[in-house]
């Protein structure tokens, strides 16, 4: 980040008081553990944790002030503030101001991280890139992402994500994107939205922050999307697999753990799962494309992007392949893992078997939702299901009922008890999808699969 002191980020958080002594400044950090010399710890409240209670940890660890909400004692400068998360943004926002780089934003309903990912793949051999770790994309996640960025970055990617209203506009206007990109639009976080049309209003309010003759890219597949982007008058460019749109790709073969697809005339070899990333491919040239990026670059780059983990990860656990999906789950998501589970087994010529837990967030709409799926369960011939109760159970008696061909169901009242009669159902040869919410938890389906077929 670019070099400041006390005083000066006193002014920009609005602390109560200015410090007497305007020392450097060299970084952030909310974690006390993390602190070094000439670092600024913001004491941030979270539901388990409370950074107040590690403020004495920060100064002991280097620390060269503290900014709080609340009056902390120390002969060390604490800097007070109505609310520390939106200092934290305050902060990021000046600091962002003040940067010379390119900010390329990604928002969306899923593909977020592996868009970013294949993204910064291709570009960091023509710039130097800083990329948002893992999935940070809230109001704490993004403000960092800016303060952590070298001071000689030339472009900064990062991911914008909302579970209500209102977010992505205030995440936008911190980091006032360069480039922004919707990936795609489907049912997601409906507790907080309600449909799909306040899905796509809130998407696309990233446009709310782009810099002036900025670039805007959307799926073009999602008419809906595209509609209402008319509707705004907004300046944009599609991105997809049919030739109405800007930058289309074509020719696309999906294979297994991998894809091959052509753009301007050259062929793309994706290792990575399922027709979705195909489309997260589509999102990252178009943006690539636009910066001068050649698709022979784009193609040889690509050829060499590792899986995201836990998003359609293949993990090899003997002669059994799992696919471990265990980050997030939508219908959308859901759909083309089931897709790509199907052409695997197929191709492979063994049993498929899905485990998976319910899709968080769908409100009123949930157990409707989840008997959707039991219908492309059915439509995708799966012929084992382990789940667990409830809006699971609705999906796996939906796929009972429509199946025309044998199919085996497990219905178990939790995840425990799910993971404790694995060794009743799975098989050394299987291809297992294990995909489910966050909030599931389904790590420890993973984990037991891994004790069964290789011990650990």
């Amino acid at each position: 980040m670019i070099l400041l002191n006390t005083k000066k980020l006193a002014e920009i958080i609005k602390a109560q008081k200015i410090p007497a002594v305007a020392n450097t400044i060299s970084s952030v950090s909310i974690d006390s553990r993390k602190i070094s010399p000439g670092c600024v710890f913001f004491a941030i409240k979270g539901e388990n944790h409370d950074g107040h209670d590690f403020v004495k940890q920060a100064f002991e660890n280097g620390a060269v002030c503290a900014v709080t909400q609340k009056k902390i004692v120390s002969d060390k400068p604490v800097l007070i503030v109505d609310d520390t998360i939106k200092a934290l943004g305050e902060l990021a926002r000046y600091v962002r101001e003040n940067s010379s780089y390119k900010v390329i934003a990604i928002t969306g309903s899923a593909g977020k991280t592996t868009t970013k990912n294949i993204i910064y793949h291709v570009l960091k051999s023509n710039f130097k890139c800083f990329s948002s770790p893992k999935s940070y994309n809230n109001n704490i996640g993004v403000p960092l992402t800016i303060l952590d960025a070298p001071c000689d970055s030339q472009i900064l990617i990062s991911e914008l994500g909302s579970n209500h209203i209102g977010e992505i506009e205030h995440l936008t206007k911190i980091i006032r994107p360069d480039i922004a990109i919707i990936t795609t639009i489907c049912p997601a976080h409906l507790e907080g939205f309600g449909d799909v049309d306040a899905i796509i209003k809130e998407k696309v309010s990233i446009t709310a922050g782009l810099r002036a003759g900025g670039e805007f890219f959307i799926n073009g597949s999602i008419k809906e999307l595209v509609d209402y982007c008319r509707t705004l008058k907004l300046t944009f460019q599609t991105f997809g697999t049919t030739k109405d749109c800007n930058v289309h790709i074509e020719n696309i073969k999906l294979s297994g753990d991998r894809s091959t697809f052509v753009i301007d005339g050259v062929t793309v070899n994706l290792p990575l799962a399922g027709r979705a990333n195909v489309e997260n491919a589509a999102a990252a040239w178009a943006v690539c494309k636009n910066l001068g990026i050649s698709a022979a670059q784009f193609a040889q780059t690509a050829a060499s992007i590792k899986p995201v983990d836990m998003r359609l990860e293949p993990l090899k656990l003997g002669s059994c392949l799992v696919l471990c999906d265990c980050y997030n789950a939508n219908p959308g998501s859901m759909e083309n893992a089931l897709e790509t589970l199907s052409l695997m087994a197929g191709q492979e010529k063994k049993r498929a078997v899905f485990i998976f837990g319910r899709m968080g967030e769908l409100g009123s709409q949930s157990e409707k939702l989840h008997k959707q799926l039991g219908e492309k369960i059915a439509q995708y011939k799966i012929p084992v299901l382990l789940t667990t109760q409830g809006d699971c159970a609705v999906a796996a008696k939906t796929a009972e009922k429509c199946a025309d061909y044998n199919i085996s169901a497990g219905i178990f009242e939790n995840t425990a008890q799910l993971c404790d009669n694995l060794y009743k159902f799975v098989k050394p040869d299987d291809i297992i999808l294990v995909k489910a919410s966050r909030s599931e938890h389904f790590e420890a389906v993973i984990d037991r699969l891994k004790s069964l077929f290789i011990g650990q």
